[in-house]
């Protein structure tokens, strides 16, 4: 066992060293550039598109609404990432790996866009007529059976990543937070949430959205207000903090209390490392629940998309990390989770812990349900719809155990698995990056010619 986690560390530190960080911000800013920055003059746009995508209408192939299938996206998004992550990555590369997040945010929704552009526009119905689509799909219809290993590549990566980043480490984290802040036994914690996922993804797809729909919006305002709080009592902290995350994201970070130091180059590998395990913008997982949603133009499910990325990273992960800087506990030795309640508790001492634990819990449960739908699309696309009933029980018993087991293999073989995942789908953006462009620019242009 340990000569196989050091083999896997050794591939760890290969796929997410710098060949990955040049190709998943490397792909991003390409896209952007080719859009013309579309993504970004287009937030507001963005915004307003999921306003209007909140109801299913009639007519429009799809299963849920865009809205619905949003939030789906966020709740796998949205999870450990935002908290445990974001310290992680300030816990070893310093403040500056908050920037780093930006800028893999910035980018990466040009990659979001992309990916849900291409899984809407390559989806198909499959053996129950539901809308199925993503990096697979997009592979295999876009480019072709020449490319189709590399879209089985994708699903099997996909398949087997669910269940350890989606699954077993969420649980694992839920049940940790509960048993140090309410010392509720893990096994009871594993219990309940094994029954509570089953309750939902044994209802498909609709019962996902419909729970993530008003689950997600809910969890992150009340966790913004948590932040918010934490900002108001260091409020005269705040500029400093901005200025300390800038001018440490692009110089060495000296040893400093419990922190040991760190490089640019630390600071922006756990940056993007951090940023990617957060939002998700490379991994093609987001188009996998935006191709269930209704749509009129692949570029209309793009448009609300992308949005995942900038609510998640630029909001959610910044009010995390500016709680852990303005509070001054990033230099205390603490890391993940534990760093993050630190933050907290310099704010509301003796309630900060509780407030954190509830949140983290929400977060990670919603993790688990959109992972599930994740992993078991791409189970159905390997060996068909026959998969799902096994899959569904297999993924409830992952959350059991991974709630009363050690995860440390298991974050490794995770981590890795992600990497892996950005490969195909990174190499499909680049290859149909034509085919965005070009759907990008008939729907602009229908837009003008209708107003």
């Amino acid at each position: 066992m340990a000569q196989l986690t050091q083999w896997l560390n050794a591939v760890n530190a290969l796929v997410w060293g710098i060949p990955m960080v040049v190709l998943i911000l490397g792909t991003g800013l390409y896209l952007q550039l080719r859009l013309g920055l579309l993504p970004l003059r287009k937030i507001g746009y963005g915004f307003r598109m999921i306003w209007q995508s909140r109801r299913v209408k009639e007519g429009q192939a799809g299963d849920i609404s865009p809205y619905a299938a949003l939030m789906t996206a966020l709740s796998a998004t949205v999870g450990t990432g935002n908290i445990a992550g974001v310290a992680t990555a300030i816990a070893v590369g310093g403040p500056g790996a908050l920037f780093w997040m930006w800028m893999t945010a910035l980018v990466g929704m040009a990659t979001k866009y992309a990916e849900v552009v291409l899984a809407v526009r390559f989806r198909e119905q499959n053996a129950q007529g539901r809308w199925v689509g993503g990096p697979m799909y997009a592979i295999k219809n876009g480019l072709g059976p020449h490319w189709r290993w590399l879209g089985t590549a994708f699903a099997v990566f996909g398949g087997l990543a669910g269940f350890g980043i989606g699954a077993m480490v969420q649980s694992n984290g839920i049940a940790t937070a509960m048993e140090g802040a309410f010392a509720l036994p893990l096994w009871v914690s594993g219990v309940v949430l094994a029954a509570l996922t089953a309750a939902v993804i044994l209802g498909g797809i609709t019962r996902i959205g419909a729970v993530a729909e008003k689950l997600v919006p809910a969890m992150c305002v009340l966790y913004i207000v948590c932040v918010l709080w934490v900002l108001g009592v260091f409020f005269d902290r705040i500029p400093a903090a901005f200025e300390l995350i800038i001018t440490q994201a692009f110089a060495p970070t000296a040893a400093v209390g419990g922190f040991a130091g760190s490089t640019m180059l630390m600071a922006m590998r756990m940056g993007v490392a951090r940023g990617i395990f957060s939002n998700e913008a490379g991994l093609g997982t987001a188009g996998i629940a935006q191709a269930a949603g209704q749509s009129t133009s692949p570029v209309f499910s793009g448009l609300v998309g992308m949005m995942g990325t900038f609510i998640d990273t630029i909001i959610v992960c910044t009010m995390t990390g500016l709680a852990i800087v303005v509070s001054g506990v990033w230099n205390s030795g603490a890391s993940g989770a534990l760093l993050s309640t630190q933050g907290f508790e310099a704010a509301m001492p003796g309630v900060g812990k509780y407030v954190l634990a509830l949140s983290l819990a929400v977060f990670a449960f919603t993790t688990i349900l959109g992972w599930a739908y994740y992993g078991e699309k791409c189970w159905d696309y390997l060996v068909g719809t026959r998969a799902e009933k096994p899959f569904r029980l297999a993924w409830v018993l992952a959350v059991f155990c991974g709630a009363v087991v050690t995860l440390d293999f298991a974050w490794l073989v995770a981590d890795t698995l992600n990497a892996l995942m950005a490969i195909p789908n990174l190499l499909s953006l680049l290859l149909l990056s034509p085919v965005i462009v070009q759907l990008t620019r008939e729907y602009f242009s229908d837009q003008q010619t209708n107003n």
